[in-house]
């Protein structure tokens, strides 16, 4: 994912390269209107930040031709708290307006937004050597495609959309049925685990991924969301 900054205070844009770099973001910084339309010209980004106030140009008026010329969210990040200036950056297709000073987190959790509208981000969760696509439904382990039963799935998924609490036998039994539409019983759920255990860990005899909540159920740890 490529974001490209246009702004021209120089310790904002590089508090926020290094804010973003550590969430696996590639970005670009750009002091300048003139700048931003070479790098514009030269690469393909999923979203820009733009300064309203810039040294050879408005921001507002860069960001009608970003929205009239390219298909890419635009978040608008400047001092200007007035009603008016909100109003204008949003009827010219800002898809958000952020005020200086801004907290950093917020500022990342509005950029997954604005992609995730685009549907530029796909809901990938990873844990050690392994990658889970919960939107394709796909498993990689050591970015080889571990294949899955549906069954095994839909029991791994739950897992992973609790990651962090224990999911218990019961509920995974009211979930879980075989492909005969059949619910599954408390001995096959059982093997269910192993084989997904055999599929994505390291060593089944020390599972790294699915831990299990003796006499209560399983529960997924250490899951990033990508």
């Amino acid at each position: 994912m490529k974001i490209l900054i246009i702004e021209d205070n120089k310790p904002i844009a590089d508090g926020l390269k290094f804010s973003l770099e550590k969430e696996k973001y590639i970005v670009f910084v750009s002091q300048n209107l003139k700048d931003a339309t070479r790098e514009l010209k030269n690469n393909k980004f999923n979203l820009i930040i733009l300064d309203i106030m810039l040294p050879d140009g408005d921001g507002m008026e860069f960001c009608k031709y970003i929205k009239g010329d390219l298909d890419i969210p635009v978040i608008l990040l400047t001092a200007k708290d007035k009603e008016s200036d909100i109003v204008k950056g949003f009827n010219l297709g800002a898809d958000d307006y952020i005020i200086k000073p801004f907290r950093i987190g917020e500022l990342i959790a509005r950029i997954n937004n604005a992609l995730r509208k685009y549907n530029q981000v796909e809901n990938i969760v990873e844990i050690n050597n392994v990658t889970f696509n919960l939107d394709k439904m796909i498993v990689y382990k050591n970015n080889k495609e571990v294949m899955l039963t549906s069954l095994e799935w839909r029991i791994l998924n739950t897992l992973l959309n609790s990651s962090g609490c224990i999911v218990s036998r019961e509920k995974l039994l009211n979930l879980a049925c075989d492909v005969r539409g059949n619910f599954i019983n408390d001995n096959s759920l059982t093997v269910y685990i192993k084989r997904l255990r055999k599929k994505i860990e390291d060593d089944i005899n020390n599972p790294k991924i699915i831990k299990t909540i003796k006499g209560i159920g399983y529960k997924i740890e250490n899951a990033n969301n990508k």
